[in-house]
């Protein structure tokens, strides 16, 4: 009992260390490359939420549960995950989409942007760019909703204020 008990300590410690190392990892790479907080935030959430998940099947596997039925467990639930991304490849096409946006797209927030459409442009402020979304505030505080996948294959001008 008491091995388990110090496991579960050295494995929630672990936890923190490296969930510490990560935030200043990515830290630093925001001021070497002049990054916004908003761009390095999702990808800190992700590192965060994949360690938290490792850290409760270190616990569930530290406390007994038997490994074959936590492999089974674990390979089930990837299993679900796997199929709905692959039957919504619009869902996975924005979150990779996102992770470019976030590294190397050029739009910041709080920029002026227009999009050029074949149709019409759409004007508006960047107020907020998120894993599915990138969202333009117009001059009449009307909120447009555009798709990562779509705002990247679409030509964007950046307004000069």
């Amino acid at each position: 009992m008491e091995i388990r008990i110090i496991e579960t300590i050295i494995a929630v410690a672990s936890f923190l260390v490296l969930r510490y190392l990560s935030r200043n990892f990515f830290a630093k790479i925001q001021n070497k490359y002049n990054y916004s907080k908003y761009r390095v935030r999702p990808i800190l959430k992700f590192i965060n939420l994949f360690l938290l998940i490792t850290l409760i099947i270190l616990i569930i596997a530290i406390w007994g549960v038997e490994q074959t039925k936590l492999l089974t467990f674990i390979t089930s639930v990837l299993a679900v995950v796997g199929i709905a991304l692959f039957a919504q490849w619009s869902i996975l096409s924005n979150i990779s989409s996102a992770l470019i946006i976030f590294i190397s797209h050029p739009v910041k927030l709080g920029e002026s942007i227009t999009i050029i459409d074949k149709e019409f442009d759409i004007k508006g402020q960047v107020s907020d760019i998120g894993l599915f979304y990138v969202i333009l505030k117009t001059d009449t505080n009307e909120k447009i909703m555009i798709p990562n996948n779509v705002f990247l294959q679409k030509a964007t001008k950046i307004n000069n204020q």
